[in-house]
């Protein structure tokens, strides 16, 4: 179910991206390919966090468990800030690398913002990922998830038809602040898997 949601969102994106026409879907394709390999960068430490946290709710070691969790989370948002830094003054340069094209340029330009500022948004919902799995918690991360899609797909056509290629970055902007919240709702309530937060 998670990862049909995660595919699907993504997927209508660039399905949306290419009824605009063949220069809004190459700059999409363009500022997407980079927004994912970058934001993947923080699979590493959802991995990290999976294990060590998996071992410590294994020992009932609650407070390591807490400690761990904090750790991924505040590496992933220096990560996701060092990302926002290098795409933003990178990409400036770096599009000409994959095309020549003046109006394709044109929109990668519009696209470079919401792909360098929504990294810090990104590596978080990785690492919430990591870290809710590390807790076991897989039929939130589903059932969350799918919530999070539906939420999204309605605004990823709303934004499309009124806003074109921007409103689908506002939506996919929206889709990964949904995902972050989402993580952040369970630790940050206290419940299921969490709730020895409240003790």
């Amino acid at each position: 179910m998670r990862v049909i949601a995660v595919t699907f969102c993504v997927t209508l994106a660039a399905s949306l991206a290419a009824r605009k026409g063949p220069t809004s879907m190459a700059a999409f394709q363009v500022c997407l390919q980079i927004w994912l390999a970058t934001s993947l960068l923080a699979d590493g430490l959802a991995v990290a966090g999976q294990a060590t946290l998996a071992s410590a709710f294994a020992k009932k070691d609650y407070d390591k468990a807490a400690a761990i969790a904090s750790r991924v989370l505040q590496l992933g948002l220096v990560l996701g800030l060092m990302l926002t830094i290098i795409l933003g003054v990178g990409l400036q340069y770096g599009a000409r690398l994959f095309t020549k094209d003046v109006n394709v340029l044109h929109l990668i330009s519009l696209g470079i913002p919401f792909v360098a500022a929504t990294q810090p948004i990104n590596a978080l919902a990785f690492v919430f990922d990591g870290v809710n799995f590390g807790a076991s918690d897989f039929a939130y991360s589903a059932f969350s998830m799918v919530l999070v899609a539906i939420v999204s797909i309605l605004f990823l056509f709303i934004l499309s038809s009124t806003n074109g290629f921007i409103g689908i970055w506002v939506a996919l902007t929206i889709y990964m602040s949904l995902r972050s919240f989402a993580g952040f709702w369970r630790i940050g309530t206290g419940t299921g898997p969490w709730e020895f937060l409240r003790m």
